[in-house]
C-alpha cells in the first residue's frame, strides 16, 4: 500500500467508524454467535498471494463485525464496568500507530518518555493526589514519586506485588542470612478483600508468594479488624506479611476499602499498600467523589483505569508510585538491553517508564492521553462523570420506585445492583430472559450468596431515554416472569 492509497483508504475507515457509531442504537448490544462461527467463515490457511483492500473490508464487515459486542459504545450494555471510548481517544490512537513509534527508554524516543511524565503529573494533580506520587513537588524540585502508564490494572498490580516482594525479601534475608531469596519469598503473604478481583490471586500466583482474602463489614469494606487478625494470626505461624491490595470500587458492586484503618496497619507492619481504584480512581477529578479515597496519604502505589469513566480507550491504565527506585529494583534483571542506546548518554534525572513494567517495548500510551485531557478539559471529564452518576441515581430511583423490586447493595458511583423480591430463582429467570431478548445487557453479581443483577451506567452516550428504554425492557420481563411464576405456583 503506497502513500496515495493510505490516504485514501484511511479516509474511508474514518467514515466507516463514524457510520459504525451512528448506527449503534439500533445494533444488539452483546453477539449471538456460537463458538466456532468465524471458522466457516474463513479459511483455514493464510492466501498464499496478495489479496485486495476491498476483499479485506468485505470480509472484515462479513465476518468479524458480527462477532463484536459493541461493549465500549452501545448505550444499551451495561454489563461490564466501562471500557472507555472517544472520538479524541480514537485519533490518539491513530496518530500513536501511524508514526509507528516504539518506546523503549528516554534514548528512544525522548518526547513519550518526558510527555508520559508530564500527562501523569497533570492527571495526579487532577485528581488531588497527595503530592509524593508526582515527579516534582511544590517547588518544581524532582521528587522520588512519578507515574507510569501501564496496559491494565492487573499489570499495575503485578508490578507492585513485584516490588513490594523483592523489598520485603531483602529486609527478611537481612534478619535470615541462611535463606535464599526463593525460600524468603516463600514466608511472605499478601492481603486483599474478599471481594478483590480475580487479578490479585493471579498477581500473587505469578509472583510465588501466598496470598489471603479477608472478610468484609455489612458494606462489602475491608476494615482494620479484619486485617489485623490476619497479620497476628500469620505472624504467630511464621509468615511475614509484605503487600496489602486495597480496592476503592470491587467489581461486584463498587464497595470501597477503609483505607483509615488500613493504612496505619499497613505501616505498623511495613507492608506496601496498593491501592486498586480501577473503575472508581476517575471520579476523584470530581471532588465531591474525593471522599471514597479518604486514607490514600497511606498508600505506595495508587491505579485507576483511564479507559473506564475517562473517554480514553483501552490500554491506559494510570499507576503512581511514591518510590520509584523500588520499582525499578523489583523489576531489574540485571541486564539492560544494548539496542536501546548506552545509558551514559541520557541526561540526569530522566524517568525511563519501560524500566519499571513488565514489557520493555511500549506504544506511545501518553499521547492519547493528553489529547483527551486537552480535549474535554477536567471540567469536560467531570461532566461526564457526573451524568453517568446521575443517570444511576435514576435508575435507583426507578427501582426503590417499584414495589417488586429491591436494592441488593448500597449503590456508588455508576452501578446499581438490585433484585425481584422472592425466591433466588426469580432473579436468574429475569437474567437469562434479558439475556435472550437481546435488547439490553446487564451483569450479574453474587450478594452474599444471593444472586442480583448488576447495570452499569457505562457509554458516554447513554441518556436518560436509554435508561427509561432499559427500565421498561427489565420491568417487563419481570412482569412475564412474575405471571409465569404465579401460573406454576400451588393453590
Amino acid at each position: 500500500m503506497d502513500i496515495e492509497e493510505f490516504r485514501r483508504r484511511g479516509k474511508e475507515i474514518v467514515d466507516a467508524i463514524a457510520d459504525y457509531h451512528m448506527t449503534l442504537p439500533q445494533r444488539r448490544p452483546w453477539t449471538d454467535v456460537r463458538p466456532g462461527y468465524l471458522s466457516e467463515l474463513l479459511p483455514d490457511s493464510a492466501p498464499e498471494l496478495p489479496e485486495s483492500w476491498d476483499d479485506i473490508r468485505k470480509d472484515f464487515d462479513r465476518a468479524i463485525i458480527p462477532g463484536l459486542p459493541q461493549v465500549t459504545v452501545n448505550p444499551h450494555f451495561h454489563g461490564f464496568f466501562p471500557i472507555g471510548f472517544s472520538f479524541p481517544s480514537a485519533l490518539g490512537e491513530m496518530l500513536s500507530e501511524g508514526l509507528g513509534c516504539v518506546q523503549f527508554t528516554w534514548n528512544s524516543a525522548p518526547a513519550c518518555s518526558e510527555l508520559e511524565t508530564l500527562v501523569m503529573d497533570w492527571l495526579g494533580k487532577a485528581l488531588n493526589l497527595p503530592r509524593a506520587f508526582l515527579s516534582k513537588d511544590d517547588e518544581g524540585k524532582p521528587q522520588s514519586g512519578a507515574g507510569v502508564i501501564q496496559g491494565t490494572a492487573t499489570e499495575a498490580l503485578l508490578v507492585a506485588v513485584l516490588a513490594a516482594r523483592k523489598r520485603a525479601a531483602f529486609k527478611l534475608r537481612e534478619k535470615r542470612r541462611d535463606l535464599s531469596e526463593q525460600q524468603a519469598a516463600g514466608k511472605l503473604i499478601a492481603y486483599a478483600s474478599e471481594y478483590v478481583h480475580t487479578a490479585f490471586q493471579k498477581c500473587c500466583m505469578i509472583a510465588g508468594v501466598r496470598c489471603r482474602t479477608l472478610p468484609t463489614d455489612d458494606d462489602f469494606s475491608l476494615r482494620g479488624e479484619s486485617l489485623k487478625s490476619a497479620i497476628e494470626e500469620d505472624i504467630q505461624a511464621g509468615l511475614t506479611p509484605f503487600f496489602v491490595c486495597a480496592t476503592l470500587g470491587t467489581t461486584g458492586f463498587c464497595s470501597f476499602d477503609n483505607l483509615v484503618e488500613i493504612g496505619p496497619l499497613c505501616q505498623e507492619y511495613d507492608a506496601w499498600l496498593h491501592i486498586d481504584a480501577a473503575y472508581a480512581g476517575s471520579a476523584f477529578i470530581c471532588p465531591e467523589f474525593r471522599h471514597y479515597a479518604e486514607g490514600w496519604e497511606f498508600s505506595d502505589s495508587f491505579n485507576f483505569n483511564a479507559h473506564k469513566m475517562l473517554l480514553t480507550s483501552i490500554g491506559c491504565s494510570c499507576m503512581w508510585v511514591k518510590n520509584r527506585k523500588a520499582i525499578t529494583e523489583g523489576l531489574n534483571s540485571g541486564e539492560t538491553p544494548t539496542y536501546s542506546g548506552p545509558s551514559e548518554e541520557k541526561p540526569d534525572k530522566v524517568i525511563d517508564h519501560p524500566l519499571w513494567q513488565v514489557p520493555l517495548g511500549t506504544k506511545f500510551r501518553s499521547l492519547k492521553l493528553w489529547i483527551v485531557l486537552r480535549y474535554y478539559g477536567i471540567s469536560g471529564l467531570q461532566k461526564n462523570i457526573r451524568q453517568t452518576v446521575e443517570l444511576a441515581r435514576k435508575l435507583q430511583s426507578y427501582i426503590t420506585g417499584d414495589e417488586r423490586f429491591r436494592i441488593a447493595a448500597k449503590p456508588h458511583l455508576g452501578l446499581v445492583c438490585f433484585q425481584l423480591k422472592g425466591e433466588d430463582e426469580l432473579n436468574r429467570k429475569l437474567f437469562a430472559r434479558l439475556n435472550e431478548l437481546g435488547k439490553l445487557l446487564i451483569g450479574c453479581a453474587d450478594v452474599r450468596g444471593k444472586f442480583a443483577l448488576r447495570f452499569s451506567v457505562n457509554a458516554a452516550q447513554t441518556a436518560e431515554s436509554d435508561l427509561q428504554f432499559a427500565w421498561g425492557v427489565i420491568r417487563d420481563a419481570a412482569e412475564e416472569i412474575l405471571k409465569a411464576h404465579e401460573e406454576h405456583s400451588p393453590n
